[in-house]
């Protein structure tokens, strides 16, 4: 953006970098270069009235305040036209997710961590924004991500499982993962805490046990770190949602996770869920392992709003959506997404539904490629797939990223305007 700059008695030609907030649209960009030569010409007519001899000095002056006025008016209209750029935040329309009204499609994968634990204060920058890059480049449009993996390197509990402290360095280096999110328009699914934590080493995994018995310290980690997050990351529209635990389901069933009662659990996350509803806008999650306890097809809704509201006696203890997680070792016993509804699956209707871990290896055992996996949920009424993925030190750098890819890829072909709604909706 041109500007000119007089500064007392000299006049200087500057030019100023300023970043704009939000990336503009291409027609707001052809108003900017517009704006930006009405401004070259005003500036240079300024020097001409000043430079030039013979002209009543009360003329002059008055000629000056109105250009200013004018220069003022146009400052004001170019920053209107950049902040016009329509919101990416992603809500809740019935069984669908939705920007600005256009429905979004999850046409995503898993991503959940490069190094394990890899925010808590040695994240790998250049790794995450090459990587945020392709996912871009490559149609990605969702990526789940781990935030933390295990441990107490970034929540610091105590002996009893009370939470002591929250590392510093982890909120730095989630700004800067959250920012390379908002730069490369992929949104994010952060997951919290996985089952995982639950049997750590080191006494560990006890401590966190102990936290989800207690009401207090559920409480307490709402407060100290889910309260928190949202006050840095609520405005950050590309973290739409919050995963508040990975596969809750082993913490339930098995004994080196404690055998955690559902009652706990879902109190967790109920409490959680309240604490995301009341203090900021980003969509909450459970990424169940398997349909069993989140369908009242089989064992029960627990993450159902009625179970969660029961518990925490508190109305915004509600998930925004479900995503389930589906592997084939399962079928025998609930069946397969493939091919079914939501409904049909076992899901209770009027949320959206993802499948927020899955193959992207199976066409051998299901006879269908991964770019139809993900067209046929999308048929289905599904409203997005993020398939599973780690690294594995290949050039994929994730397991079967080219086999990913050329699905999300497909699927861009296939509904544009449901992975990019803004971008088809600025044409």
């Amino acid at each position: 953006m041109f500007f000119g700059c007089i500064n007392g008695s000299r006049s200087e030609k500057i030019r100023c970098n300023c970043k704009l907030i939000i990336k503009p649209t291409i027609y707001q960009i052809d108003l900017i270069i517009v704006i930006d030569s009405i401004f070259l010409l005003i500036y240079t007519y300024i020097i001409n009235i000043i430079t030039i001899g013979g002209m009543d000095m009360s003329i002059k002056s008055y000629t000056l305040k109105l250009t200013a006025v004018l220069i003022t008016v146009i400052m004001l209209f170019c920053s209107c036209a950049a902040a016009e750029k329509p919101s990416a935040r992603v809500t809740v329309d019935g069984t669908k997710l939705v920007v600005n009204g256009n429905e979004l499609w999850l046409s995503g994968m898993n991503a959940p961590w490069h190094n394990w634990n890899d925010f808590d204060g040695h994240m790998d920058v250049d790794f995450w924004e090459r990587e945020f890059k392709r996912f871009k480049e490559d149609k990605i449009n969702c990526v789940r991500i781990w935030v933390n993996c295990t441990g107490e390197s970034i929540v610091d509990l105590g002996g009893d499982g009370s939470v002591k402290s929250v590392n510093e360095a982890h909120w730095t280096d989630l700004e800067k993962l959250f920012d390379l999110a908002r730069e490369n328009e992929v949104y994010v699914m952060a997951t919290l805490l996985s089952f995982d934590h639950f049997e750590g080493g080191g006494g560990s995994g006890a401590r966190w046990q102990s936290l989800v018995k207690n009401r207090e310290f559920c409480d307490q980690y709402a407060e100290m770190y889910v309260k928190e997050f949202c006050n840095r990351f609520g405005d950050n529209e590309y973290v739409f949602s919050i995963d508040i635990m990975n596969e809750p389901d082993w913490v339930y069933e098995n004994e080196e996770c404690g055998k955690v009662p559902w009652e706990n659990l879902s109190y967790f996350f109920g409490k959680c869920a309240a604490t995301i509803h009341e203090n900021s806008d980003i969509l909450v999650t459970v990424g169940t392992g398997i349909i069993k306890y989140n369908s009242e097809k089989y064992e029960g809704g627990k993450v159902s709003d009625e179970y969660l509201q029961s518990l925490c006696e508190n109305e915004n203890a509600y998930l925004d959506f479900y995503s389930t997680h589906y592997y084939n070792w399962q079928m025998t016993w609930f069946s397969t997404p493939v091919g079914k509804t939501p409904e049909e699956f076992g899901l209770e209707g009027g949320k959206p539904c993802v499948i927020g871990e899955t193959h992207n290896d199976d066409e051998a055992e299901i006879s269908l490629s991964l770019s139809d996996k993900y067209k046929d949920l999308y048929n289905n009424g599904w409203s997005g797939i993020l398939v599973w993925s780690q690294t594995d030190g290949t050039e994929d750098v994730w397991y079967g990223y080219s086999n990913t890819s050329k699905a999300t890829k497909a699927m861009y072909e296939y509904v544009r305007e449901k992975i990019y709604p803004n971008e088809t909706a600025d044409e």
